[in-house]
């Protein structure tokens, strides 16, 4: 659950962008830190591998007033993409208020964004979290590029709930469905944070 310091008043949110290798997870931090004012979200943190790719997480703390007398922080994570850092992967998604699972659009990268959906599920069940639980948005990256999976296909993969989720469209590369993506939830954690802190009648 987010953290709320009344005496402080402050509110932080932890948000995490999960899914396989390559997708656009940091892609989607970057287009956030080189857009938002400065005022509002500090320096992007990156620890990456010789080959650029994110080790171990991205952190981007961004601060609004959306909840009304509270300086609301809004941590950013992302988890590494490759398999064999699930390790890391369980640390980042430690504490976590609310998902962003970021899906390569390519036809031929279905397999590994299903792989890393249900990897994503079982790393919460081993923190006694069932994902239907969990405020979650999925964006369905790089629909700019050649050999695209239908969206209608990428829904019936990874949007097969019981109650499907918000999903959007996105290039994060060029911040298309950037901010959609994260207004949506950002919008989702604060009002399971104000359903789970309203005072329950007697």
């Amino acid at each position: 659950m987010a953290q709320v310091n009344v005496v402080d008043k402050e509110i932080l949110i932890k948000i995490v962008y999960y899914g396989p290798a390559l997708s656009g997870k940091t892609t989607n931090l970057e287009y956030v830190n080189k857009k938002i004012a400065k005022a509002k979200a500090s320096e992007l943190l990156s620890i990456s591998t010789e080959g650029d790719r994110t080790l171990f997480f991205d952190f981007l703390p961004i601060q609004t007033n959306i909840v009304p007398d509270f300086n609301t922080k809004f941590q950013l994570y992302t988890v590494p993409g490759q398999v064999h850092y699930n390790a890391t992967r369980r640390l980042v998604l430690q504490g976590v208020d609310g998902i962003v699972f970021v899906a390569d659009s390519q036809w031929n990268k279905q397999s590994v964004n299903a792989e890393s959906f249900e990897n994503m599920r079982q790393n919460l069940a081993d923190f006694g979290i069932q994902l239907q639980d969990m405020p979650y948005v999925l964006q369905y990256n790089k629909r700019d590029l050649d050999n695209l999976s239908e969206i209608e296909a990428m829904e019936k993969l990874l949007n097969n709930e019981s109650l499907p989720v918000p999903s959007f469209e996105s290039v994060a590369i060029r911040g298309d469905g950037v901010f959609d993506t994260l207004n949506a939830i950002c919008r989702m954690c604060v009002k399971k944070l104000l359903h789970d802190i309203k005072p329950r009648k007697r």
